[in-house]
């Protein structure tokens, strides 16, 4: 088993940033594969960014190109999501996961093991 938990939502205003942390316990955290989603109210849960198990290639979505930042810290076992130019839009509970498979990056299905989320509120 893996356990995740994050941290580092809020409440910040539109243009602001925020690093969210998502901290693994467990198992070897350089095994999987990590990755964020996020939901907002009433939507599905959708893909945000992804890292690899060494941190070597990143995946996001492109509402996050150019704004967010995955990265990880395999000495910590830490993933963290560095936000900026923050929007309104952007609002949602963000969720980490990890998976040992290297394939498919963006689709949940794949995904073993996910954290408990934190909430993201975007003021416009």
């Amino acid at each position: 088993q893996v356990q995740l938990v994050e941290s580092g939502g809020g409440l910040v205003q539109a243009g602001g940033s925020l690093r969210l942390s998502c901290v693994a316990s467990g198992r070897t955290f350089s095994n999987y594969a990590m990755c964020w989603f996020r939901q907002a109210v009433g939507q599905a849960r959708e893909f945000v960014a992804a890292i690899t198990r060494t941190g070597g290639t990143q995946d996001y979505a492109d509402s996050a190109k150019g704004r967010f930042t995955i990265s990880r810290d395999n000495a910590k076992n830490t993933v963290y999501l560095q936000m900026h130019s923050l929007k309104p839009e952007d609002t949602a509970v963000y969720y980490c996961a990890a998976k040992v498979s290297p394939r498919r990056p963006s689709d949940a299905r794949m995904y073993n093991y996910w954290g408990q989320g934190t909430q993201v509120i975007v003021s416009s």
